[in-house]
């Protein structure tokens, strides 16, 4: 076929300005833009030459169809463009039209920790309609955390949907993925049991609560509320966290449960389902109590951590066992009444002085108001030890400081003391406590065993994570058992994801990491000190080189703003068809580095550590 081409050159405002014509691609086939560059006279010229290849008698042979060495270096790449087939604009008319923005950034950062943690695999190994639905509900919670109603809703205004293939996913379909993923959880939460824990490993366990809605509730009962919502119904589930604070399993109980009584089933589902030989599990001193001690103590390859109540501690200090803290911060010691256990004391400052000026402060209300009564007494406005008495009870419990008031009460008369030696006993127990826990001294030293056990607020921080703005897994609208079990068990696996991400995204965000780094090697007592860098990160709320300082909800709303256009090319004729493309925007260093910093996930979701 012969080619043919033709170039004209025009002026517009003293620019040049390039027309061309579409012309179908085999007739620009073989042809090429050279530039040949030759020295004459010592001076260097440079020509731009139009050639084509073709076959003549079974041999390459090539010849040039025009010079162009007058046009400049923008109309040589324009003509380069449209040798290989791209589209422009035409100079006369039409231009590019923004159809549409979908939200990209937030979306290809969760993705990628997805990509890095493996968590399709995680969720089925083999693809499925099921299985492409939790992903996108459980990324989705990590954005934007809504309903499961209202998240089909939301995923259609970023490239959510399209990333998983959900697109045309109707308003049923994420309630009948929520219907499979309970058959799953077992196989889910073994593997990252599997994953998070080696052979012997710190499991950290707490209980918590939701409250539900609605007139169909199953399993919800009237318990210990813990969301300040007095008459509400609620459902209890707990965490089962490796020592980084990163989700293994979850389980879901009657509101009307007790701590003590979930964790042993917990415990079993370690040892037996999940194939894990031996288990340090830590609870706090509400869920290791003596009964699930005794239950915990026939159970072969087990340990535990806990601590002491109140009233252990105050036993302890009364007998003299603690006396030592007079002169270190932390010691270990044996006592009868633990038999098999070893204690160790210690004694932080800071919540020593904290609860020194608060006491102080109460105390000095508590007399105010007993002298107002004093004083009603004295001067006939109150009369009759009944009525004395219960003013008088009303004002000595309102700040709990009863037993440190001596109180005598007649018909005629007030009077009060200030008990010193219950308020000196008291003052002793300030910033004590102490670590309950069955492991021998060759499997963990004394300080580990502190630092174990206040481990456990990271399973707090989860708590509040799952339960409030974040993720917000309450309140519970769901009707079934299975569905209630499943919109638990998604804000947990959207915690392991998260957690991660907050690990991976430390620099840009308000965390210590310096701090973090030392946890395993600094006092186990001492308050812990903010570093410098992270003092000069928050006070500035800029890192060094002048980027914004986030907190992990904004970063993702940074990120959202980095969207996906999608974009038409207008054309002079109407009857031609429009040309469409997507453009993505260009991040920001912010985004740029956010982004970067994902690749990092997959060192930081290395089991923890070996005992």
């Amino acid at each position: 076929m012969a080619s043919h081409l033709t170039v004209k050159i025009s002026r517009c405002m003293g620019k040049k300005v390039f027309h061309t014509q579409a012309v179908d691609m085999p007739a620009f086939q073989g042809m090429r833009i050279a530039v040949i560059a030759s020295r004459q006279g010592g001076r260097v010229y440079t020509s731009k030459l139009l050639r084509q290849s073709y076959r003549k008698d079974g041999k390459v042979q090539k010849r040039t169809l025009a010079n162009l060495s007058h046009l400049d270096d923008r109309a040589i790449a324009l003509l380069r463009g449209h040798l290989k087939g791209r589209a422009f604009v035409e100079a006369t008319g039409g231009g590019v039209e923004i159809l549409g923005s979908r939200s990209h950034g937030a979306v290809a950062a969760v993705t990628g920790a997805f990509r890095e943690l493996g968590f399709q695999n995680l969720i089925a190994s083999r693809p499925s309609r099921q299985r492409d639905l939790v992903c996108a509900m459980v990324a989705g919670r990590i954005i934007r955390p809504h309903t499961e109603l209202a998240t089909t809703r939301w995923w259609h205004t970023s490239t959510l949907a399209r990333t998983f293939g959900v697109g045309d996913a109707g308003v049923d379909e994420p309630y009948r993925a929520m219907d499979w993923l309970p058959e799953r959880q077992n196989r889910i939460q073994g593997k990252l049991a599997r994953r998070l824990f080696r052979e012997r490993g710190l499991a950290l366990y707490d209980l918590s609560s939701t409250y539900v809605e609605g007139e169909r509730r199953p399993l919800a009962r009237r318990g210990h509320n813990r969301d300040g919502r007095k008459g509400k119904l609620q459902v209890n589930f707990g965490l089962l966290c490796d020592v980084r604070g990163r989700p293994a399993a979850v389980s879901v109980h009657p509101g009307n449960t007790g701590d003590t009584r979930t964790i042993l089933p917990e415990v079993e589902r370690l040892r037996k389902r999940f194939g894990l030989a031996r288990v340090v599990p830590v609870g706090d001193r509400g869920m290791i109590v003596r009964t699930t001690i005794d239950a915990l103590r026939p159970l072969d390859g087990l340990d535990w951590i806990s601590a002491l109540k109140g009233t252990g501690v105050a036993k302890l200090m009364r007998r003299g066992a603690l006396g030592g803290l007079d002169a270190v911060n932390l010691f270990e010691l044996f006592h009868p009444d633990f038999p098999g256990e070893r204690l160790v004391a210690c004694r932080n400052p800071r919540p020593a002085r904290r609860r020194a000026r608060a006491r102080k402060s109460l105390l000095e209300a508590t007399e105010i108001q007993l002298e107002k009564l004093a004083a009603r007494v004295a001067g006939g406005r109150l009369r009759g030890a009944a009525e004395t008495g219960l003013a008088v009870g009303g004002v000595i419990n309102r700040h709990r400081m009863g037993k440190h008031f001596a109180v005598t009460v007649t018909v005629t008369s007030f009077v009060f003391a200030r008990r010193q030696g219950t308020v000196a006993a008291e003052a002793a127990l300030d910033g004590v406590y102490v670590i309950r826990a069955s492991l021998p001294d060759d499997a963990m030293t004394a300080g580990d065993r502190v630092r174990s056990y206040k481990a456990l607020t990271r399973v707090e921080r989860a708590f509040r994570t799952i339960r409030t703005v974040n993720l917000k897994v309450r309140p519970t609208h769901h009707r079934t058992e299975a569905r209630v079990r499943a919109h638990i068990f998604l804000r947990a696996l959207a915690w392991y994801v998260e957690r991660h991400m907050r690990e991976a995204w430390r620099p840009p965000l308000f965390r210590d990491t310096e701090l973090e780094e030392g946890a395993g090697t600094r006092d186990p007592v001492a308050p812990a000190r903010r570093s410098e860098s992270a003092r000069r990160k928050a006070s500035r709320a800029a890192l060094d080189d002048g980027t914004p300082v986030h907190r992990f909800r904004t970063l993702i709303e940074t990120l959202e703003a980095m969207t996906v256009n999608r974009c038409r090319i207008g054309t002079p004729d109407p009857d031609a068809p429009a040309a469409t493309f997507e453009v993505t925007a260009r991040a920001n260093p912010t985004r740029q580095r956010a982004l970067d910093l994902i690749d990092e996930i997959a060192r930081l979701s290395q089991p923890a550590p070996r005992l």
